[in-house]
């Protein structure tokens, strides 16, 4: 008879959340700890169709590369002959040069918060999957007239659930922080001409603590500062919650974005 597997206590699964890798958005590991509902849109094979129509690409915040490298692997042989991704985070940046170099894209390191260092109208396709805050004035700047914005982006209130156990409620205006609405106006406020918006709310579940602390550490704007000693209570509670109830559940937000830049003789 097979013997039956012991049980992880609180502090194995607290320490192997801690100790996997946060670099890139790769989250396989979470496979059989945690899930997330997908977008219906299927914004990476979407992605992929338009870059196999355009002649020079920009993916703004691109990560580890993860996504863009599957578009581009997708869109082959049809793929930009100008590729550039940015990138504000050093290990992000190493692991994204590595994984797009085949594809002969440039990595720029650039924060997110700072002017594109590009070119007016160089850009047939502007791209971001859920970048920190899109900057619509350098968005509309480096894309070419008649070029295109397409992205995803986190929605408001994304895992508030989650967000709130470790913080409290959170202030009311915090809710509109990311709300199509809100960006709708911006891209617009830029001379931007929207063409589409999709939004969506979908499942997630944790089922241990592991996957909590590992997408917490991954994921750092979510719970701000967050390191197991400063809320060891909290996980411990919420550990010992999920043995009794089962997975916790809580809601991420997306939205489909895309916009337009103006031909010149529009």
């Amino acid at each position: 008879m097979k013997e039956s597997q012991p049980t992880r206590t609180f502090e194995d699964l607290v320490a192997e959340g801690a100790a996997v890798p946060t670099e890139g958005w790769d989250f396989s590991w979470f496979e059989g700890r945690a899930t997330e509902a997908r977008p219906s849109w299927g914004y990476a094979t979407s992605l992929a169709g338009r870059l196999s129509r355009v002649s020079a690409a920009l993916d703004i915040q691109t990560g580890g590369g993860e996504v863009l490298d599957f578009a581009l692997r997708r869109a082959a042989p049809e793929q930009p002959v100008l590729a550039v991704a940015t990138e504000g985070w050093p290990p992000n940046v190493a692991k994204a040069t590595a994984l797009l170099r085949p594809h002969g894209v440039a990595v720029v390191a650039a924060p997110e918060d700072v002017p594109l260092p590009f070119a007016d109208d160089t850009f047939d396709l502007v791209v971001s999957r859920h970048p920190v805050s899109p900057h619509w004035d350098e968005i509309a700047r480096v894309l070419s007239p008649g070029g295109g914005y397409f992205a995803q982006h986190v929605g408001p209130r994304s895992a508030f659930e989650l967000v709130e156990y470790f913080l409290g409620p959170l202030p009311a205006e915090q809710s509109g922080a990311r709300h199509p609405d809100r960006e709708r106006a911006g891209s617009e406020a830029a001379g931007l001409e929207v063409v589409d918006v999709r939004a969506e709310r979908l499942r997630m579940e944790f089922h241990d603590i592991a996957a909590v602390v590992h997408f917490l550490r991954k994921v750092i704007w979510m719970v701000p500062g967050f390191t197991v000693e400063a809320y060891r209570p909290q996980l411990r509670a919420l550990h010992e919650r999920i043995e009794t109830e089962g997975p916790f559940v809580a809601y991420s937000t997306r939205h489909l974005f895309e916009a337009r830049k103006p031909d010149a003789d529009a």
